[in-house]
């Protein structure tokens, strides 16, 4: 499906939502809860890149409300992230704050230009395993962010929690007009306030805008030295952000079953970012624990409730603030403990999956997960998981290339070989010990009529056993070669020099 039509069918999603009065008020209600999750992980990604708390909420805002309408996948949630704020950290560090806004503006416009020149496309490369390790990673690690909300608190805090998880596990049975997480996070807080219960809330974490957000444009020189500070940042935090969020992107499809427009959500988080930093926002991407809260908790499914989220977030923090800031931190942390639970694969570790599951697939899930929890790092992990799925299939597909020696011919002077399977650098490196060079006849006949050469190891190989057979007075003659394979053997046998 192309991005015109999937954009078209979007905007025609809002449309219907805004005549439906259920749909519509599954939209806002999903923006409300998603906007209520966003506060403390702002703050908290804030304290991560040492900014002040309003960069991180304002960040969140303009790129929630920015990404609605430019994004390609309607229903995710764009703000600011722990991955992007540990890429941008050291900038904030060592730089200050203009060269930290600058930094995420030059990342938006890279991401811009990714997107343009058809980055989204690499995701075909990623395979489903890495995928599932990927899901599991986040589910992990929303978890663990969970942890030090639940470490050195009043006894209370764990019984609001269980509470909170309760209402989210039954209410649904009920009705599912009113999103659960909603339902718990006022539910809790009532009991809290009514009953007097000191426990840390959302105030706690920090302060709060009173204001609202302002163009900013930073100052620092336009010169080279400045590019080279900023640049490696920019490009690590825009290839971070990009993949981050193509995956959430898929991710999303599949529990929609629904088709997005890659393309297009790669520029337009560049989009987002620009428009960001120049409101003195710390940059960001999409967010997969809120995201899960909007589509799969709260059944958002249009532009409307990314847009929500973004306007509701900026009315809680400035119009709202006094009461935003009593909301206690275990009603938040009990909803994404849940998202941490429905976000993981569990079907992918039961004994039954694990025992048909090749052990290579199986691996390549496990060092996704690994790397990616160590590291705290999406792109770390899903880069490693790619590294050691091409290995392993490299491995896997060598095995299937075979050199077979025919029976002898009529003629006495000649041995023919047939050759099965792809040639490409893994498979070919052997191909040169597999004849007898001393004992076969004076004329050699290669069959690659059932094989396919990929690259130029694999000329090379064949022109390094051509080579051996020449040095002993032999004739080698290559047939059976398809189109493609002759095209590629013209154009670089005798070029690549002597390999052996």
């Amino acid at each position: 499906m192309t991005g015109a039509p999937e954009a078209a069918g979007s905007w025609h999603d809002v449309v219907a939502a805004l005549r439906s009065p259920r749909v519509l008020r599954t939209e806002v209600l999903a923006g409300l809860v998603v906007a209520l999750a966003l506060i403390p992980e702002a703050i908290a990604f804030s304290i991560i890149a040492g900014v002040d708390p309003r960069v991180g909420l304002f960040a969140s805002f303009t790129m929630a409300v920015t990404i609605a309408f430019v994004g390609g996948r309607p229903a995710m949630i764009s703000a600011a992230t722990g991955a992007i704020a540990l890429v941008i950290a050291p900038v904030a560090r060592d730089h200050g704050m203009d060269y930290l806004i600058a930094t995420v503006i030059l990342a938006g416009i890279l991401q811009v230009l990714f997107g343009v020149l058809g980055v989204a496309k690499l995701m075909r490369f990623i395979p489903r395993s890495v995928m599932v390790g990927f899901v599991n990673a986040l589910a992990i690690l929303i978890f663990l962010s969970q942890v030090p909300h639940l470490a050195g608190v009043p006894w209370a805090v764990y019984p609001l929690v269980a509470v909170g998880i309760a209402i989210m596990v039954f209410f649904p049975r009920l009705t599912k007009i009113v999103p659960a997480p909603l339902v718990s996070i006022v539910l809790l807080t009532v009991v809290v306030i009514a009953a007097g219960i000191a426990v840390p809330t959302v105030g706690d974490e920090g302060a709060l805008p009173e204001s609202l957000p302002a163009l900013f444009f930073p100052d620092v020189p336009l010169t080279f030295d400045t590019l080279r500070v900023i640049a490696p940042y920019a490009v690590a935090m825009a290839l971070v952000g990009i993949l981050e969020s193509l995956l959430t992107a898929k991710l999303v499809d599949d529990v929609t079953d629904t088709h997005s427009d890659k393309t297009r959500e790669a520029w337009g988080q560049g989009v987002a970012n620009v428009v960001t930093g120049f409101f003195g926002g710390m940059g960001g991407c999409a967010m997969i624990g809120q995201t899960m809260i909007n589509v799969k908790a709260s059944g958002a499914r249009t532009r409307i409730s990314t847009f929500l989220a973004g306007v509701f977030l900026l009315i809680l923090v400035v119009g709202l603030g006094d009461v935003v800031a009593i909301i206690p931190m275990a009603a938040l942390v009990a909803v994404m403990i849940m998202v941490s639970v429905g976000t993981f694969d569990w079907h992918s570790i039961q004994p039954g999956t694990l025992r048909r599951m090749p052990k290579s697939e199986t691996a390549v899930m496990l060092v996704t997960v690994v790397v990616t929890v160590a590291t705290h790092n999406l792109a770390y992990g899903v880069i490693a998981g790619v590294l050691v799925a091409m290995v392993m299939f490299a491995r896997r597909v060598a095995h299937f290339t075979t050199v077979a020696r025919l029976d002898a011919t009529d003629e006495d002077d000649q041995r023919v070989y047939a050759v099965q399977g792809e040639l490409f650098f893994a498979s070919s490196n052997d191909l040169v010990y597999q004849f007898d060079y001393t004992g076969d006849p004076t004329n050699i006949v290669i069959d690659l009529s059932e094989a396919h050469v990929w690259d130029a190891s694999s000329v090379a190989a064949l022109d390094a056993v051509r080579t051996k057979y020449e040095r002993k007075g032999k004739n080698v003659t290559i047939i059976g070669m398809n189109p493609d394979t002759t095209t590629r053997y013209d154009r670089l046998t005798g070029q690549l020099g002597a390999a052996h």
